[in-house]
Order: structure tokens, then sequence, then C-alpha cells
């Protein structure tokens, strides 16, 4: 019986840190999109873009699979238009960045 009881409580204790985990990954990355793309793109759920061309990010997932975007932000993210600056963030901040546009998505 005992051994039972230690192995739900290591499951319950796992199942908790996981959700922290991916609680704190969509805090991360909406604040990463929020600090180094808010000026123009639309970051949250209901919010519009502060530029008219910027596509909002809970639409990105009808053109093409958001995890298609983990090469690009982890290498350096380049647009075909020349006003939107590079970024590229390393891989702990890329998980949370994708982690919190799977949550955004509009279907």
């Amino acid at each position: 019986m005992k051994a039972v009881a230690a192995a739900l409580l290591a499951a319950l204790v796992s199942l908790a840190t996981t959700h922290l985990a991916a609680a704190q990954d969509l805090k991360r990355g909406e604040m990463l999109l929020t600090r180094d793309c808010g000026a123009c793109h639309a970051v949250g759920r209901r919010d519009e873009s502060l530029v008219k061309d910027a596509p909002a990010f809970r639409t990105l997932g009808r053109r093409y699979p958001v995890e298609s975007l983990e090469e690009a932000l982890g290498e350096g993210f380049m647009s075909g238009h020349p006003d939107m600056p590079e970024y590229e963030f390393d891989a702990a901040d890329v998980g949370a960045i994708i982690t919190y546009l799977k949550s955004i998505q509009q279907r």
C-alpha cells in the first residue's frame, strides 16, 4: 500500500511540475512577443495590430503550422519587408514562444 501511495504522490508531483512549467512558458512566450513584436503585431487573443499590414499572431496557424517557426526563431527570423528587424531567440525562448502561440491560435 505504501508503494502505491508513493507512486501516486510522485505522479501528482510530476503533473504539478509539468503544469507549472507550461504556465511559465505561456507567460514567458507572451512577454517575449509583447516586448519584441508588440509594437507592430497583435500578440494576444483579441488585440489589434498597431501596424495595419502586420498579421495578428493568433491567426498564424491559418497560414502554416506554428511549429514551423521554431527554426526561424532560433536561427534568426527575417521577414520579406525592410521594416521588420531580425530576431534570434535561444532554445528555451523558442519553446516558450511556440507554446504561447499554440495557446492563442484561432481555428
